[in-house]
C-alpha cells in the first residue's frame, strides 16, 4: 500500500523593523531561541546580507558619497532578490519559520528619507514575499543612538546620523499596511521579547505541523 506525504505546511515570514538601536537584533535572537526551545524550526536572517550585493551595502555605511541614491535603492533590491531567490522562498516552501532582521519596509524608509519616494520603493519591491507579520520597533532617537555609542561602544555610520533617522522614523510612522504591528522598544527587554511573543505565536501552526 502506497502512502502518500502531504507537504509541509506554507511557512510565516516575521520582519523585525525600526531605527536603528531600537534592539531589534537582540529580539530576534531572544525569540528565535524561545521559538526553537517550542520546537518550530526557525531560520534567523537579516538584511543586508551577507551575499556580494549586501556586502556592497554595508560598505555604505562608512561612506555613501560615492553611491548616487539610485544606485543605492538597485543595490538593496538586488541583495533581496538574492535573498528571496536563495533564503526566504526556499524556507516558505519547506515550512520554516522565518525571522528576519529588516526588510523592504527599511529599504521604504531609509530610502525614502534619502530622498526616493517611498510608493515608488514598495511597488518595487512586489516581487517580495509579504510577511506574515511586520515588527515596527518604536523608541526615542536618543535611546536609539545612546544604546549604539554607550552600550555597543560603536561610531555612528551614515544611516545613523540624527537628523537622517528623524527622516526615517517619521516615514516608519507614516506606513499604514495591515500585516504591521507597533511596540513600545523603549520598555526592557524580558517586556518587548513577551510582547513580541504574544503577536507572534497565534500566526504559527502547532510545533509538529512546522516540522
Amino acid at each position: 500500500m502506497n502512502r502518500t506525504t502531504s507537504p509541509p505546511a506554507r511557512g510565516r515570514l516575521i520582519v523585525f523593523e525600526g531605527i536603528d538601536g531600537t534592539g531589534k537584533s537582540t529580539q530576534l535572537r531572544l525569540v528565535a531561541d524561545v521559538l526553537r526551545q517550542r520546537g518550530y524550526p526557525v531560520v534567523a536572517t537579516r538584511e543586508p546580507t551577507d551575499g556580494p550585493y549586501g556586502r556592497r551595502i554595508r560598505g555604505l555605511y562608512a561612506n555613501r558619497e560615492g553611491c548616487s541614491r539610485e544606485e543605492e535603492l538597485q543595490l538593496f533590491i538586488a541583495d533581496r532578490r538574492d535573498h528571496v531567490d536563495t533564503v526566504l522562498q526556499p524556507a516558505l516552501d519547506a515550512g520554516r519559520i522565518i525571522l528576519c532582521d529588516r526588510y523592504y519596509l527599511s529599504t521604504a524608509a531609509y530610502q525614502g528619507a534619502n530622498g526616493m519616494d517611498v510608493d515608488t520603493i514598495l511597488a518595487r519591491n512586489r516581487f517580495a514575499p509579504v510577511p506574515d507579520l511586520a515588527i515596527l520597533f518604536e523608541a526615542p532617537i536618543a535611546l536609539g543612538i545612546e544604546r549604539i555609542t554607550a552600550s555597543r561602544g560603536e561610531h555612528l555610520n551614515d544611516f545613523e546620523k540624527v537628523e537622517g533617522l528623524t527622516r526615517v522614523a517619521r516615514i516608519f510612522a507614516a506606513l499604514d499596511l495591515p500585516y504591521i504591528r507597533r511596540i513600545n522598544a523603549a520598555q526592557p527587554i524580558d517586556t518587548v521579547r513577551d510582547t513580541i511573543l504574544a503577536l507572534v505565536l497565534p500566526l504559527l501552526p502547532p510545533p509538529s505541523a512546522a516540522n
